[in-house]
């Protein structure tokens, strides 16, 4: 067992948990914020990607004695007062989501990269995007959201 102390949407927590867990584990078993999805558990598809201390991750390739002290966004951070972000509504607009099983990784892999840099080419987006993967879209609509998310 393990104690650790870090951030989750901007909220403090305090756990005492096996050592052997995964942030992906914490974040969808210990405080059920299901939004970060488990797709291939070897940290290839994105689909569990959060925002770790401003960094877009796999939470499936984070263990739990690598959060002490850090800051963790999920998806569900990105809606407030049940009012979409701009970014997710981008993502409707644009029929950026199909199945939505990628969706959460991609729109927090997009959030890192437009918290960075708000004006981002079309280069920078894929870049950013590259370690998502997505069976449905074909990537064109969801780079559109991204672009049409970000400050022109």
């Amino acid at each position: 067992m393990i104690k650790i102390n870090f951030t989750v949407n901007n909220e403090s927590v305090n756990l005492q948990v096996d050592d052997s867990l995964r942030l992906l584990d914490i974040l969808r078993d210990e405080l059920d914020l299901t939004g970060t999805k488990e797709g291939c558990a070897i940290g290839e598809c994105g689909a569990c990607t959060v925002i770790l201390d401003g960094e877009a991750v796999n939470s499936c390739l984070i263990l739990v004695c690598q959060l002490e002290g850090t800051s963790v966004e999920t998806v569900e951070n990105l809606e407030k007062d049940a009012v979409l972000s701009r970014l997710q509504n981008a993502f409707l607009e644009n029929g950026a989501i199909q199945c939505g099983f990628c969706t959460p990784g991609m729109l927090m892999s997009a959030k890192a990269l437009l918290d960075k840099n708000p004006s981002p080419s079309e280069a920078e987006i894929k870049t950013a995007l590259e370690g998502n993967l997505c069976r449905c879209t074909g990537y064109i609509p969801i780079i559109n959201a991204v672009k049409s998310a970000s400050q022109k």
